[in-house]
């Protein structure tokens, strides 16, 4: 009987200690979506390395470049780090960036003051109501609208890549 207690004792003392510590292993709502904008920016970046030279190759008429893709990626980036700061609708569709290094840069740095904008949010600022594309929304939903329209960018851009020949980076 009293080593089925100090099992007991035991295993309640280790669960205790386990629980006790999930709290400084949970995330942040906004640490996740920071994480997800270094993912994404990663992807898009080691796409736009392995397609330089295929900017201005596209599947058929009326349908976006890479190089379309990609910046507009970094509009979108723009657009949403305005949204979230309050500074209004960045950028804009300004000049396409057509220079490969150029273009990787431009993609790293938007996705770098994205995150910026995220990790700077509170909890409260995460549920204020923005509009964006003319639906009202919380930025939170914002963030998570524009993440889910740019993975579908990203299946773009696998596509567009293995088209061409080329493997996305960390595929190989």
């Amino acid at each position: 009987m009293r080593t089925i207690r100090t099992r007991t004792i035991a295993c309640a003392v280790a669960m205790a200690a386990v629980l006790s510590l999930a709290p400084l292993r949970a995330e942040t709502t906004q640490a996740a979506l920071s994480k997800e904008a270094g993912t994404l920016s990663d992807k898009f970046a080691g796409l736009a390395r392995v397609m330089a030279g295929k900017y201005d190759w596209k599947p058929g008429a009326g349908v976006r470049s890479v190089g379309d893709v990609f910046n507009l990626i970094v509009t979108e980036n723009g657009l949403l780090v305005g949204t979230l700061t309050g500074a209004g609708p960045g950028g804009g569709r300004g000049a396409q960036i057509i220079e490969p290094e150029k273009l990787q840069e431009a993609l790293k740095t938007s996705y770098a003051n994205l995150q910026r904008a995220i990790e700077r949010l509170s909890d409260a600022d995460l549920k204020a109501p923005v509009k964006l594309f003319g639906r009202d929304m919380t930025k939170e939903e914002a963030v998570r609208y524009l993440f889910a329209d740019q993975h579908e960018h990203l299946g773009q851009s696998i596509a567009y890549a293995r088209s061409n020949g080329v493997v996305p980076p960390w595929s190989k």
